[in-house]
């Protein structure tokens, strides 16, 4: 009875914070410092600021801001236009059309963009000017592309699986080795969507393309080669084991600047607009992981997390069934909240739990990012929701109904992950096999 009781009063006081508009950040940390005054005899404030500065200066963080600043840096030059002309002329002849553009530009730019708000702004200011402009259905675009944009979770450089690395302690390059083949299969299915829409509401096509030579196309997709020669060299860098993660974002945020520079469009207040902006979105982050941390702390003090383990542990649980417990639990919870606010307050807990159950940690890490990409678009607090709302101008709920085909290929996601977890797993081992033996 006396973790149900712990339990309560976190719960109540992390509530009471979130629900009086305080940062997520200064909640968690609140919620510490709670627990550490009512349940262990350790002074707090000494715990929280040793806690905090080693949550903060470490080293695995430091990639984080820097993959942020890349995508800032394409976001506000003219790169992103330029992917979206390469793209358009290979997507045409899909059944479906140019709605692929959403799903594809999405993709790539996930590559260079661990942000889902990003790639969503990035990919939206040019693609939905241009599909409404040739007459496709609203609730298709809309519809596509905010699913689309949660694959910026989840493709490589992924801010989610570094803070999920940073929380677990576990390779960031695995993890974005192991989030490839996932990334892709959803980027699949959601063109695969597409195609039946195509066929099953033909009535609601828009006008055939004007036909292309293919000499004609193969010209238009030079305006793709700066992008791809960047998604590349940074992940490229990291699998053949020639860059860390962090070095790699380094080599990114460079790429970016001189692609820019040569393409034109660097100027003095794009540069210091996309300083700012990575700056503000990295400082949120930091702040949430830092209360995260001490969150993590003052539960170890508690036991909270090994007494429900061991509780779980009791049950018997199967790791099947333990799968299904945890995707529902993070529907709910990423309705309230962010994905990354999801990972770090759960962490402390879910990871004792699942190294119980002998889940793999990377496959976790995959299926995490999956269950917390539909939070980006259910409502009451969908952030993706909320940028397109602000780029669309249509009601929250219109677009998340436009949405809902897409959070019900995400959950047909989990079950292939959950039925072949291979898919996850097999690049991080296989490469790194390879690099031993090498």
């Amino acid at each position: 009875m006396g973790e149900i009781y712990t339990t309560l009063i976190f719960v109540f006081v992390l509530f009471a914070l979130l629900g009086s508009s305080v940062w997520i950040g200064l909640a968690l940390m609140g919620v510490a410092w709670v627990g550490m005054e009512l349940f262990t005899t350790r002074p707090a404030g000494d715990a929280m600021i040793t806690t905090i500065w080693t949550g903060a200066s470490s080293w695995t963080l430091t990639a984080l801001p820097l993959f942020i600043w890349m995508g800032e840096i394409l976001y506000r030059t003219r790169l992103s236009q330029d992917m979206f002309r390469g793209l358009a002329p290979w997507m045409r002849w899909l059944p479906g059309g140019l709605l692929h553009t959403n799903i594809a530009g999405c993709t790539i730019f996930a590559a260079v963009s661990g942000s889902s708000a990003a790639t969503l702004t990035t990919v939206g200011k040019m693609s939905i000017p241009e599909l409404r402009k040739r007459g496709y259905p609203e609730y298709m675009i809309v519809g596509t592309l905010a699913g689309a944009a949660t694959l910026g979770l989840m493709i490589p450089p992924s801010l989610t699986l570094i803070v999920y690395g940073v929380s677990i302690n576990e390779s960031i390059t695995k993890l974005f080795m192991a989030g490839i083949f996932p990334g892709l299969v959803l980027a699949s299915l959601f063109m695969a969507y597409i195609m039946g829409w195509h066929f099953f509401a033909k009535d609601q096509r828009p006008a055939p393309e004007p036909a292309m030579s293919f000499g004609e196309m193969l010209a238009e997709s030079r305006f793709l080669i700066p992008v791809l020669m960047l998604v590349t060299v940074v992940i490229g860098s990291m699998y053949l084991g020639l860059a860390t993660a962090t070095e790699a974002a380094a080599v990114g945020v460079l790429g970016a600047l001189t692609l820019a520079l040569f393409q034109g469009s660097l100027s003095w207040s794009t540069f210091t607009e996309s300083l700012m902006g990575a700056t503000r979105t990295s400082a949120m982050i930091a702040l949430i992981l830092m209360g995260a941390s001490f969150l993590s702390l003052a539960m170890g003090f508690t036991g909270l997390p090994r007494a429900l383990a061991a509780w779980i542990d009791q049950m018997n649980l199967s790791p099947l069934v333990l799968i299904v417990a945890l995707t529902l639990f993070y529907v709910v919870l990423g309705m309230f909240l962010d994905g990354i606010s999801s990972v770090v307050l759960t962490m402390a807990i879910v990871e004792p739990m699942i190294r119980q159950a002998g889940i793999d940690v990377i496959w976790f890490g995959i299926f995490i990012v999956v269950v917390v990409e539909m939070a980006q678009v259910t409502p009451p607090i969908g952030f993706n929701l909320f940028v397109l709302q602000s780029m669309t101008r249509h009601e929250i709920s219109y677009i998340a109904k436009t949405a809902i085909p897409m959070v019900g290929l995400m959950l047909v996601m989990v079950v292939i992950l959950v039925a072949w977890p291979e898919l996850a797993t097999w690049l991080p081992n296989n490469l790194r096999s390879g690099a031993a033996s090498g």
